[in-house]
């Protein structure tokens, strides 16, 4: 088991690594809607958002030499789920090429970190070397 802090990825909320490698599996931490430079300071809006917590992936991914194209699942976490949802996929559809979008569940919640309004997380899978 490999666990993975990126150099310059989001600073965690909470005591967790941004992301854990099993098998070539890897789960990486719900990411909030802040930048790296600024935690705790949030952009106003789902879709500036979705947008911040989608690049803060980005950035975990690519740390680890992984990117969008290697997303297995998606999991969305979301406090105005009625209000935020069509703006949330407009902007979540832009990170994925067309026709490969992964798995996913979308949730409404109560309350996240920072009073965020979105929180994602992702499970990628490394791709295997051809035997």
């Amino acid at each position: 088991m490999l666990f993975h802090m990126v150099s310059g990825g989001p600073r965690p909320v909470a005591p967790f690594s941004h992301a854990v490698e099993v098998d070539g599996w890897v789960f990486v931490t719900g990411q909030m809607p802040d930048t790296p430079g600024s935690p705790g300071t949030l952009p106003i809006g789902i879709a500036s958002q979705t947008r911040n917590v989608m690049e803060n992936l980005k950035t975990v991914l690519a740390g680890i030499g992984l990117g969008f194209e290697h997303v297995a699942h998606a999991r969305i976490y979301l406090t105005h789920f009625k209000e935020d949802y069509a703006g949330l996929n407009e902007t979540y559809r832009t990170y994925f090429a067309a026709g490969r979008l992964p798995a996913r569940t979308c949730v409404g919640v109560t309350g996240l970190a920072y009073d965020a309004r979105v929180e994602i997380d992702v499970i990628a899978r490394r791709p295997v070397a051809p035997v």
